[in-house]
């Protein structure tokens, strides 16, 4: 008992989400959800196809509005926060990880990684060299040069964890991050996420029908008829 509450004293609430609702139309995709994630938490949130994990992400990560409830990150009321203030939040306290990858064609890994940063507007240099050392760190140091078309899949995977990492996210969100890779690299980004909660403290949030990659989560929750069940 004691070491349990010593526990939950040490990890704080990093996500609280409080009723969200969110429809399309007349088609009502989350009735009321609600959701705790501790601070460097893995949950991992499944569901059939339509049941509303992608937009649960999204609303989480602001990319979308609820039509009600509260999105509450590391204490701040994120919807609360005028378009550009959230804008500026987001770019330094959310990292995505996609299924495709989302990296721009034109520019190298380097570039890509350094994305996030340059949005915000840091210096070049400090950019360059935080860019280079998580490309080192995740096996790419010798395709800082590449761009994309010149990746392979999986290759092209760490280079979108480095981007989502470039700013020191307090939380990552992937959608379902191993959906496009193969066998041998759905293995690798397993080990890359474990990888980011035990050397970063990432509190990290994975939608995926991936029954093996759910399996390294500390909880799965099921989204079923629009409200989440453990």
């Amino acid at each position: 008992m004691y070491v349990i509450f010593f526990y939950y004293l040490c990890s704080p609430i990093m996500i609280q989400v409080k009723d969200i609702r969110k429809s399309f139309g007349t088609l009502e995709v989350l009735k009321g959800v609600r959701l705790e994630v501790e601070q460097g938490e893995i949950v991992a949130i499944v569901g059939k196809s339509g049941a509303g994990k992608t937009t649960l992400l999204q609303i989480i990560g602001t990319l979308d509005r609820p039509d009600a409830g509260q999105v509450i990150v590391n204490g701040v009321d994120v919807f609360a926060l005028g378009e550009k203030e959230l804008a500026r939040w987001r770019n330094r306290n959310i990292g995505f990880i996609f299924q495709f990858h989302q990296l721009l064609p034109e520019f190298t890994a380097l570039e890509n990684v350094m994305m996030p940063g340059m949005i915000a507007g840091e210096k070049q240099q400090v950019l360059r060299e935080r860019a280079t050392q998580l490309l080192t760190e995740l096996g790419l140091s010798d395709r800082l040069d590449h761009k994309p078309n010149q990746l392979s899949g999986g290759e092209k995977q760490r280079v979108a964890a480095a981007r989502a990492m470039m700013m020191s996210p307090k939380v990552i969100l992937a959608d379902e991050p191993s959906g496009s890779l193969d066998e041998a690299n759905k293995r690798d980004l397993h080990r890359l996420l474990c990888h980011l909660r035990e050397q970063y403290r990432q509190t990290i949030v994975i939608v995926t029908h991936d029954k093996e990659l759910a399996g390294i989560a500390d909880r799965i929750l099921e989204i079923r008829d629009g409200v989440i069940e453990s």
